[in-house]
């Protein structure tokens, strides 16, 4: 059951995967928002029609101006989809107006959001959500507007919840959410019940359930704000506490004196605190030192670290490489690493880089990177790291999905550690095989799976012969799978291929990236 779901996660994400991550979240907030002012024609929502247009309109202007002003002065490339993201999220947190008043103190959150992302930042993270920053200031200080969270309403639940669920599975955070939907609606439940207790008003536990669920901003806020990578923390029990912090904070607004109350968006912006100090030291400049093709199709980056970078071994980085005119996927992109940590301060990724017909403005402005070339790290991520101890583990990788096999068996040769690894490395030939001689003198024994017999195998290498690599080719090769924590780096097709025969593993632990 759980490989079955695993098969069809990957298929969905090798969908959604051909659509970049901002387009995507703007994408399902642009229909979100239609959907609403459809339901404000009907009078099913609070705001009117006209209210929702000129809120957004005013929004939109506000930081489309300030990120157009910000980004010519620091010589970014101007990120449109950015900017109707963070516009369409203040729309569904403020309350919409047709007043001056109220246009002007919209106009002002989306100034606020828009330069929280520039003057509130750490080597290119944000560390406040910019929606949950612009509502909170005018909401606080009564600006002319304020955090209303119009879109939790009965009517827009059931939408909000399916375009979520969409995000997350792209981002793969549904984990994350869940957990903070969890403890936002316990918590809020108790609370009710308690004040309910101090009225003498009747408590009933499936009203006050469902009200949680159907009548506040709480899917919203999961979905489309705490879920941001930007403002998350790289390992996952990390983002899991901030979840649940951020969880027990929107779900029990706490009185501050007697000016406002620790509502939603600052229950947000408490929890980003905590992530931006789990991150603190995952940000550095990296300096390019040598380029080098590690196959005739897949290039290999040297860089020296400026600055403590921390990580580890079988993470990714996010790498900035800021260019003109950038493409709608913008200007970031995650790399695992391929060097260990024990290697610092230098520092190696790779990436595949074949005769495409239209590449993206990022590869080909990556490609132009000379060596003294700057560019940032604005993190490291991930939990695709060997399990503790020594349980036997199984590597599946495609290609240059290897890169975080050799980081690992790297750092196992350079501390002297011991683990029972069976490496079986799927390629479309035999001089696609990268870094052969570093997972060679790792001593890991390897079974490769390429059309043509590579030549000159080390003597614990072996080939499969023509085996497919699919469910039966690898309990063929693997006899030991049971005993076996699995981690496979490759394609979602690939994962959907042995899914049938990784049920019967130990474990199973996937290298995907968000993509954001």
């Amino acid at each position: 059951m759980i490989t079955a779901f695993l098969a069809m996660r990957q298929r969905v994400l090798a969908v959604l995967g051909a659509i970049s991550m901002y387009r995507l979240v703007l994408f399902a907030l642009g229909a979100l928002a239609a959907i609403a002012l459809a339901l404000s024609l009907a009078g099913l929502v609070g705001p009117t029609a006209g209210e929702i247009l000129a809120s957004f309109a005013v929004l939109a202007l506000a930081i489309f101006a300030v990120d157009a002003v910000a980004q010519r002065i620091l010589r970014l490339p101007w990120r449109i989809e950015s900017s109707l993201v963070t516009a369409l999220i203040l729309l569904f947190v403020l309350q919409p107006s047709v007043t001056p008043a109220g246009l002007g103190g919209s106009a002002l959150a989306g100034v606020l959001a828009s330069l929280s992302k520039y003057l509130i930042a750490w080597r290119g993270r944000h560390i406040l959500n910019p929606a949950a920053f612009g509502a909170a200031v005018v909401t606080i200080f009564g600006l002319g507007t304020f955090s209303a969270w119009w879109v939790g309403t009965p009517w827009l639940a059931l939408f909000v919840a399916l375009s979520g669920l969409i995000v997350l599975w792209r981002t793969e955070k549904v984990r994350l959410v869940l957990i903070f939907l969890v403890v936002v609606v316990a918590v809020s439940v108790a609370r009710q019940a308690v004040q309910s207790q101090e009225f003498g008003i009747p408590f009933d536990a499936a009203d006050a359930l469902l009200a949680a669920f159907t009548q506040t901003p709480y899917l919203f806020l999961g979905a489309f704000m705490l879920s941001e990578p930007l403002t998350l923390p790289p390992r996952r029990w990390q983002q899991y506490s901030v979840a649940a912090l951020v969880g027990v904070l929107a779900g029990w607004p706490i009185a501050i004196g007697s000016l406002f109350t620790l509502g939603q968006e600052r229950a947000l912006l408490i929890g980003n605190l905590l992530a931006f100090a789990f991150a603190l030291r995952s940000s550095v400049r990296l300096v390019l030192t040598e380029r080098s093709f590690v196959t005739p199709t897949a290039q290999e980056l040297t860089f020296r670290t400026k600055g403590r970078l921390k990580f580890v071994a079988g993470q990714y980085l996010e790498l900035e490489v800021p260019h003109r005119n950038p493409d709608a996927r913008g200007t970031r992109r995650e790399f695992s690493i391929v060097s260990a940590p024990a290697d610092l301060p230098a520092l190696r990724i790779a990436y595949k880089d074949g005769d495409q017909k239209h590449p993206s403005s990022y590869k080909r402005a990556l490609k132009e990177a000379e060596p003294g070339a700057v560019l940032a790290v604005t993190g490291t991520w991930g939990d695709f790291v060997l399990p503790r101890g020594r349980t036997p583990v199984l590597m599946v990788a495609a290609g240059i999905g290897v890169t975080p096999f050799v980081s690992q068996l790297r750092q196992l040769q350079a501390t002297g550690g011991e683990r029972d690894v069976v490496l079986v490395y799927v390629a479309s030939e035999a001089a696609e095989l990268a870094f052969r001689d570093e997972l060679a003198a790792t001593g890991a024994r390897t079974i490769v799976f390429t059309r043509d017999e590579p030549a000159d195998l080390p003597a614990h290498w072996t080939w499969a012969q023509g085996i497919r690599l699919d469910a039966d080719g690898l309990q063929c090769v693997v006899p030991d799978l049971a005993s076996r924590h699995a981690y496979i780096s490759g394609p979602p097709r690939l994962i959907a291929d042995l899914a049938p025969a990784l049920q019967k593993a130990r474990g199973v632990t996937t290298d995907a990236f968000a993509g954001y």
